[in-house]
């Protein structure tokens, strides 16, 4: 078998090309930064995607829908996972129980999808049921716990019922239980029929004249709108 002879002019060219291999290397380490200088990124708060006409549907225990958010626009933003939402729309699924909706101009949700907050001109709607009349509630802010079921405002609200009004400083509204807290200054009207007692009856004039009627009753409020 033959043997190759390696020419004095080929080692020079594979030692000088190591050479350049080992000092290209050496470089390179030398630019790179260690990890102790290395900054870690901090998320900030930019959007990091949208989204238009997004519906957002949260489970029960039972995998049935609880809640479901419509919204025309959405911004999610990196850092705290939050979303901003236009024109947003909450709807209570409730079995057999009239439905709730709310509205508002603006609102958030949070991270895990268990608080929705509700800005400008906030509605809250719950349908008329077979015993009670339509409930309609409008503040600047509304708060849904969604774990809690539970729809709340810490400013002033009005709260009509069927044919009451009534004032206050904030409201709690259970929607297991259907009870309406209203909170601070509380003051309104109450209709008679919403305490279960029939308005009185004039009593006719001492000359024999008929009983004037009685006054009629305001129409009723318009039904609000419901999520679609």
């Amino acid at each position: 078998m033959a043997v190759q002879r390696v020419s004095p002019a080929s080692l020079i060219a594979i030692t000088v090309l190591a050479g350049l291999a080992a000092g290209t290397y050496w470089l390179v380490q030398r630019t790179l930064p260690s990890d102790a200088d290395r900054t870690p990124y901090v998320k900030k708060h930019v959007p990091d995607y949208y989204a238009d006409n997004m519906v957002i549907s949260m489970l029960s225990p039972t995998g049935l829908t609880q809640y479901r958010v419509n919204a025309v626009h959405m911004t999610h933003f990196e850092d705290d996972a939050t979303t901003a939402m236009t024109l947003p729309a909450v709807r209570a699924f409730t079995p057999d129980s009239p439905e709730v909706t709310a509205t508002s101009k603006r609102g958030t949700l949070n991270a895990d999808m268990s608080v929705v907050d509700l800005y400008d001109d906030a509605v809250v709607v719950r349908q008329p049921g077979p015993r009670d009349p339509e409930m309609r509630a409008l503040s600047e802010h509304f708060q849904v716990l969604v774990n809690e079921d539970i729809v709340r405002t810490e400013l002033p609200v009005t709260l009509y019922r069927g044919q009451s009004v009534m004032y206050g400083d904030g409201m709690i509204f259970n929607n297991i239980s259907r009870a309406v807290q209203l909170l601070g200054n509380v003051h309104g009207t109450i209709q008679p029929a919403e305490l279960g007692k029939k308005p009185p009856v004039q009593p006719a004039a001492t000359t024999g004249a008929p009983a004037a009627p009685a006054p009629s009753a305001p129409p009723p409020t318009t039904q609000g709108p419901k999520t679609p």
